[in-house]
């Protein structure tokens, strides 16, 4: 079928990845110094990841090329996530440094956990996006003294989370929360979670924001 994809100018390409951030289908990837599209299926060809590009080596066209894909977008992302954190432990298990983790909490993610679990009084919530742990390098220390909450915004009900959020918030005295997503547009669905819940409950609670780059390093924004 011919549709708009989009397109990659090699001669202008100089392979600085700052495309990569933008697209949540993570259909790019930076071959041999490059800039290309992993599959055709994988690109909605709506461009997010223009505005990135210093060099202006990307536009959109229209050619022939397979139909996007949602659900092998979403499978792909799994793959990927899952490839990476098994490189991560693969990396742990072969340094001499001893990770030391903090007491097991169980569950973790929104979707099982209880908003009246007796771990939440007077607790510091971490708000982390499920794929963060696996690039954050530093996530063992943040985490350190926190209650975790895991989940991701793109795939799942943020309405939901927020109404979960919200319920935790009234049942429990929480001390502060902190919301730790990835840089791509859709892990900062997480923030508007917690600002909606905080809006519905009533509550007033300490609020920081922590954003981790695709290459594991990490800023702290304003709220």
């Amino acid at each position: 079928m011919k549709r708009k994809i989009v397109h990659i100018d090699e001669s202008l390409c100089n392979g600085c990845g700052q495309c990569i951030p933008g697209c949540v289908e993570q259909a790019l990837q930076i071959v041999e110094g490059k800039a290309r599209i992993v599959k055709d299926i994988y690109c909605d060809g709506l461009g997010a990841c223009l505005g990135h590009c210093p060099q202006g080596a990307i536009t959109i066209i229209e050619r022939e090329a397979e139909a996007f894909d949602k659900e092998e977008v979403h499978k792909y992302i799994n793959n990927q996530t899952l490839n990476t954190q098994t490189d991560r432990l693969a990396s742990l298990a072969s340094s001499s440094a001893v990770v030391t983790l903090q007491k097991v909490q169980w569950p973790i993610k929104i979707d099982l956990i209880s908003p009246k679990a007796p771990f939440f009084e007077n607790a510091n919530v971490l708000f982390v996006a499920d794929c963060a742990p696996v690039v954050f390098k530093d996530f063992q220390n943040i985490a350190r003294g926190k209650q975790v909450i895991i989940g991701c915004p793109k795939f799942n009900d943020a309405k939901a989370y927020a109404a979960k959020m919200s319920e935790i918030l009234k049942l429990n005295n929480i001390n502060s929360i902190t919301v730790v997503h990835m840089e791509v547009p859709c892990c900062t669905g997480l923030k508007w979670v917690v600002n909606k819940a905080l809006e519905d409950s009533g509550k007033k609670v300490l609020t920081q924001e922590i954003e981790v780059k695709v290459g594991g390093e990490t800023i702290e924004l304003k709220w």
